[in-house]
């Protein structure tokens, strides 16, 4: 069956213009350093709209949302921690690193990302042969 994710159309040029002006260096660098296909095996999305909110970044396949955390965040825990509730309310499965995580130690946040992809993806395996055809 078809499904878009919880995809939120109205929030499309908003997370165009994030994705083009005001991307952080720790974000840049996670998607050309990790997050490329040719490096995970799965398609990952930037700044994606689902539901009311626009995450890092996403894989559909997976119902995987990485999020990079940066100064933006400091005065922000509450709000982070309701958005985070929501998206897992809908199914959705989280990672969450701070800006120098990524910049300071990119290979801990990429095992940590290669552990997560593995594990979601036996979970899509085991459910789709759980199931009688």
């Amino acid at each position: 069956m078809y499904s878009n994710n919880h995809y939120n159309k109205n929030l499309k040029d908003f997370a165009r213009e994030l994705r083009s002006e005001t991307v952080s260096k720790a974000e840049k660098y996670l998607w050309k350093s990790v997050l490329s296909r040719k490096q995970t095996g799965e398609r990952f999305l930037r700044q994606r709209p689902i539901d009311n909110f626009i995450v890092d970044f996403f894989a559909p396949s997976l119902g995987f949302i990485i999020e990079i955390d940066g100064s933006s965040h400091f005065n922000r825990g509450n709000y982070d921690f309701y958005r985070q509730k929501k998206l897992e309310s809908l199914g959705y499965v989280f990672l969450r690193f701070t800006e120098g995580d990524v910049i300071q130690n990119v290979d801990a946040v990429k095992e940590r990302i290669d552990h997560a992809i593995f594990c979601l993806r036996q979970k899509r395996y085991n459910n789709y042969n759980s199931h009688p055809p």
